[in-house]
């Protein structure tokens, strides 16, 4: 190592892997061969110069996206839980609207089926899943 070199490399504040080109302000003599082949140095990325790739701009576009995903989830399960506590809470007396809009007093309730009633002068009854009721409009347990 030359004391230029050695000046230079001492001097520099770039990760030790990364290669640096030492500082060629002296004149050198160079032939024609070395002189064709010569280029300047480039760092891992392909680029000439500037500063090596940082994680830390990764991470800062990162964080608040898991904040995001974290607060999406989070309403989900709040929805979830009120779906199923009204679901549980359904019994017979209660008004309710499916989720194709027709309005009816639930008549019978079974494990997976409720039967609802939808005309009280034809006395016509309807059929539907439980995952089909979209609210409870009326409970008759809350007078």
């Amino acid at each position: 190592m030359t004391l230029d070199n050695l000046t230079f490399f001492l001097a520099q504040d770039a990760a030790p892997d990364r290669p640096v080109a030492p500082d060629n302000s002296a004149p050198t003599a160079t032939t024609e061969s070395q002189g064709a082949s010569q280029t300047p140095l480039m760092d891992e990325a392909g680029s000439e110069g500037g500063p090596p790739p940082n994680n830390f701009n990764m991470l800062i576009l990162l964080v608040p996206l898991a904040i995001v995903f974290i607060m999406m989830s989070m309403g989900g399960r709040k929805e979830k839980k009120k779906r199923a506590a009204m679901m549980a809470a359904m019994a017979k007396g209660d008004k309710v609207q499916t989720i194709g809009g027709i309005l009816g007093t639930i008549v019978e309730v079974r494990d997976d089926e409720i039967i609802v009633k939808v005309d009280e002068n034809a006395n016509t009854r309807l059929r539907f899943s439980r995952a089909a009721i979209q609210s409870i409009v009326e409970s008759k347990n809350a007078d």
